[in-house]
This record gives structure tokens, sequence and C-alpha cells, in this order.
């Protein structure tokens, strides 16, 4: 299956469209089931958990049962949460949902989001991070080592569940964009192997960013997300390391950026900063900006407006980068 604009608002609407509720919901009127397949990150545990005393949370918000609107505090078993396509054309997709990293969504930029490119033959991995505000010893690094190991775990494995190892990209949104961001941009190591799967690289090959929290620094930091992140009050130098337009970018992989330009949550001046940034280190980049679309829409949020052409417009790139050329 290619997926085109069609295929992909047909999914999403198949799979999220809201309707209201009834007091005996029809099978089909439901949201999807949950897939069963996971894979713990640490299997001995994460580190740095000594000081640790969180009880992990996962809320409902949705009121409607055509859809989840799921998002999860406090975790201490990082997971990747597998959608298998049923005819896999060897590229892997690992998503990293938002949250300002206060917590992480499930369903809107994570599960709803996989699906639409698991339909189309890409093999999908849904990150449930840790949160830097937790306690954990790596403290804004910890989300980091998490999206670190996810990423070599899908190369890992990559080969002996027949995907390609050199075609394993990152998708991000929001304060998950950032991450992401982070993820493609670092070279540097920020936990000790624990594995076989710690030998390959952590590198992916390609970088998605939809409507990233990109900088920490005024004017146009989410503050939020910073505050997480970083504290109430971050050195100077705090705020330039975890910027993501002020990391080297030489040599990096090639980046996509979407951002709409009435986000009045991460302004767009965000992704504006970075492009700026990925030009002037060489690195091949995309931008799409589109007028409205508000900020963390993901799939089911943006049906019906321009911006819903997204997962098109990655797939026309991640085709032109031959991360995706076996779709179809």
């Amino acid at each position: 299956m290619t997926l085109n604009r069609r295929t992909a608002l047909g999914l999403a609407a198949l799979a999220v469209t809201a309707r209201p509720a009834a007091a005996m919901t029809p099978v089909s009127q439901m949201a999807p089931p949950d897939p069963v397949e996971t894979i713990r990150l640490w299997p001995g545990g994460a580190p740095g958990g000594e000081r640790v005393t969180v009880t992990p949370q996962v809320t409902e918000r949705s009121t409607d049962p055509a859809f989840h609107d799921r998002f999860a505090r406090y975790t201490t078993d990082p997971i990747l949460t597998v959608l298998r396509p049923e005819r896999p054309n060897g590229a892997s997709l690992l998503l990293i949902p938002g949250g300002g990293y206060k917590w992480a969504v499930v369903d809107k930029e994570g599960l709803d989001c996989a699906r639409v490119f698991a339909a189309a033959g890409v093999t999908c991995f849904v990150l449930r991070y840790r949160l830097p505000g937790d306690g954990w010893a790596a403290g804004p690094d910890a989300p980091l080592q998490d999206a670190q190991r996810a990423l070599r775990l899908v190369r890992a494995r990559a080969a002996a569940e027949g995907l390609d190892p050199a075609r394993v990209a990152v998708l991000g949104a929001s304060a998950g964009g950032h991450l992401a961001g982070m993820l493609t941009a670092r070279s540097d190591t920020t936990y000790v192997a624990v594995d076989a799967a710690d030998a390959v690289s952590h590198r992916p090959d390609l970088g998605i960013l939809l409507y990233p929290v990109a900088t920490m620094a005024d004017p146009h930091v989410h503050a939020g997300s910073r505050r997480e992140l970083l504290g109430e009050t971050p050195t100077a130098e705090a705020i330039s390391r975890y910027s993501l337009e002020r990391m080297d970018w030489r040599g990096r992989p090639p980046v996509f950026l979407l951002h709409a330009m009435d986000d009045a949550a991460v302004p767009v001046e965000n992704s504006l900063g970075l492009l700026s940034a990925l030009k002037a280190a060489g690195v091949p980049a995309e931008a799409h900006l589109f007028q409205e679309g508000g900020h963390g829409f993901g799939i089911r949020l943006i049906e019906g407006k321009p911006a819903a052409v997204w997962p098109e417009l990655v797939t026309a790139w991640a085709e032109r980068h031959g991360w995706s050329a076996a779709l179809g």
C-alpha cells in the first residue's frame, strides 16, 4: 500500500475519528485495540534509578469510545510498543510523542501516527520514555538515554526481523521533537553499555520533527518544557547545551520539519531557528509551514485542514532519501 493523501487521511479517519458516545457502542465505532507486542528497553532496570520513588501512571483523557487520548507519567520501565505491518517494506520508524517533558502522550503522537505508517509497510516502534523530573541520576539526559537505547534496539534487531538496519528513522513531536532532535544531533553516548545491542549506532538515518520544541532560550522557548527539563533557573550553559539550534549538526542525517504558523504553544520560530542552523551546517533539510493547525495535532486533530497532508509529505521526502523506497 502506498501512503498517499487519500490513504493517510482515510486510515486516520477510520482509526480515530471522534463520534458521539452511545450507551452500547458498536464495535466499528470503538477505538482500535492496542498492540500486544512490547519491548523493555532496560532488562536489568533503567540506569540511575536509586533515588526514584514515583509510581507509574497512565491517564485517559478521552470520554469518547471511538478514540483514546492517554498520557503516561512517572515511567520507570521504558518500553517500545511495536506495530508490525502486514507487508513490511524494510523501513523502521521510532516514534517519540510529546508531552512537555511532564508526561508522554500515548496515542495522539504515538499509536495514532504509527498506525498510518504501519498501514503503508513501515515497522513502527512507539517509545514510552522516562521524564527528567522524576529523580533519575542522569537528570535532563534520562529521556535521551531511553531514546538512544531504543534506536539501538531497533537497529540491532532489524536484520533478524527482515528489516534494514540502514533504514531506521525517528519521528518526534513537540517535546518529543526536541528529544528526537537531540537523538539526531548528539553523537555522545549518555549511558554505559548493557548488552550487545549497545555496540550499534544510535544515530538515526533520518530525523522527522513535528512542531518541535527546539530552543531553550527566550523569547521563543516553550517555558513548560524548559522548566521540566532544566529546572526553574537554568544556567546559560544548560540553555545552550540543550537548544537544538546551538548543537553541532555537521555531518548529521537529513531532517524534516513541520510546523503551523498559528502554533500558540511552541512558536514557529523554533523550527525556523533550527532550519537556519541545519542550513549553516550543511545538513539536508526540508521544512513545511502551514498557515493554520495549532499545536499537537498529530493525525486526528488535523483532519480536513491543509496540514493533514503531512504523512504524505514525510513519505515523499523519505523516499527521496532512500528510507521508504520499497513502499507500495
